[in-house]
């Protein structure tokens, strides 16, 4: 019997989907930095184009560079197959692609990235898709908005702009009874603190230009199928468990079964949509996610004494920190994320929109910018940038109010990042 060991997740988040080069022996993946590849005869490029072999044709569809991560993304998340995108937006569109239909409903948090909002209530309607936002701090909020149009549930696993743990399990039962897949966010927990397929979800979404990059440099998403859901039972998703026109018939989940999704989302998603993942970013975010769990440990230490820090401070009215046992999410904290509640929260200023604004221009180590997960710590006020483009009342439901403060803590000495949002909190008076 050949020897099939286990490997931890610090093992796979380095060697999954990257062994040596066998044309060259070269221990680092290569960047396939190619658009086309030469086929064998005439014969292997019809099976190609068939999909009756599996290989590359063209750097849309399939490069072997962005497989290595896809490979790798699958291995972390305990998924079946995943599909790499140009961005965490474009991911969360490839990854509706084929569930929805002109008239379709998608059940979303009301918790989410102020740019998910933005792109589910004013973009998808261009599509025909109507998004419907419920409270997901009561799961049973889902089970009341679920319609005979209904074909997905999106949530985020710890929400953005942080501090908020949605429960997972209790969600996946209601779509599960409901016949439609689970999809969740997992960008700012990433599969070392939250692995949302082993609590349900159908489908899993990543923004790789965070954590998993961890260097702020490369755009990316990232779709990864649990290869769980039964395409064809409801009759819903026409695009996977029905006859597909642009190749002759082929029903996708008859003919690939639990990877329909992901040869679907790569032989007709990424064909007809483009959204692909530059071959140099898919090598930069392999090189970022060999120190995924290192990062991860020293992100959640510090991002939990900075909240002790800000609870005790004069100058913040609240923390939004579900590490801290005050915080009403500390129990779901400890069931989905045991390793840790991440380093993305929030905080409110006493001295409200004008005191936000003035925070953000007074920290020194800290960035002021619109991303999250670098291994610098960052720092911005949501209401003035990220969620501006909403109502006032959409972005107290989004947690991004006028006194809010976002913060992505990074792995400097935690010392500094506390001694430097002591000095900007002190100048507030």
């Amino acid at each position: 019997m050949t020897y099939q060991p286990k490997y931890g997740f610090e093992t796979l988040s380095i060697h999954a989907g990257a062994a040596p080069d066998p044309s060259t022996g070269s221990r680092a993946l290569p960047i396939h930095q190619t658009t086309a590849y030469v086929f064998e005869d005439a014969d292997h490029a019809a099976a190609l184009f068939n999909l009756q072999t599996v290989g590359f044709i063209y750097s849309r569809l399939t490069n072997p560079t962005t497989a290595a991560l896809e490979a790798r993304l699958a291995a972390l998340e305990g998924g079946r197959g995943a599909i790499v995108a140009a961005s965490g937006h474009a991911a969360q569109v490839l990854a509706l692609f084929p569930l929805m239909e002109p008239g379709c409903e998608v059940v979303c948090a009301t918790k989410l990235y102020g740019g998910s909002i933005q792109q589910m209530k004013n973009t998808y309607p261009k599509f025909g898709w109507k998004a419907v936002f419920v409270d997901a701090d009561d799961p049973e909020n889902f089970r009341r908005a679920v319609t005979p149009k209904t074909r997905a549930f999106f949530i985020e696993s710890l929400a953005n702009p942080g501090g908020v743990i949605t429960d997972i399990a209790a969600i996946a039962k209601i779509a599960d009874a409901a016949g439609v897949p689970l999809v969740v966010d997992n960008t700012l927990a990433t599969p070392y603190l939250c692995r949302p397929i082993e609590w349900g979800a159908t489908l899993v979404l990543h923004s790789t230009t965070k954590f998993l990059c961890g260097t702020g440099t490369s755009m990316g998403g990232a779709i990864i199928d649990s290869g769980k859901f039964d395409w064809s039972k409801s009759g819903k998703f026409p695009s996977l468990g029905g006859a597909e026109p642009a190749y002759h018939g082929l029903n996708f989940y008859e003919t690939f079964g639990d990877m329909a999704y992901t040869f679907h989302g790569h032989a007709v998603g990424l064909r007809d949509l483009g959204p692909s993942q530059a071959p140099f970013n898919a090598w930069v975010t392999m090189l970022g996610m060999e120190t995924l769990a290192l990062r991860m440990e020293r992100h959640c230490a510090n991002a939990q004494k900075v909240a002790e820090f800000l609870e005790k401070h004069l100058a913040v009215a609240w923390v939004n920190y579900a590490g801290l046992p005050s915080n009403k999410y500390n129990a779901l904290a400890k069931k989905y994320l045991p390793l840790g509640a991440g380093s993305v929260f929030t905080f409110g200023l006493k001295g409200g929109y004008a005191a936000g604004v003035k925070i953000v221009d007074g920290v020194e180590l800290f960035s002021h910018l619109a991303n999250i997960g670098d291994a610098k710590s960052l720092i911005i006020h949501p209401a003035s940038t990220t969620h501006r483009q909403l109502s006032d009342e959409q972005r107290v439901a989004a947690g991004a109010g006028p006194d809010v403060v976002r913060l992505s803590i990074g792995i400097e000495s935690v010392e500094d990042i506390v001694a430097d949002l002591d000095q900007a909190l002190r100048a507030l008076a």
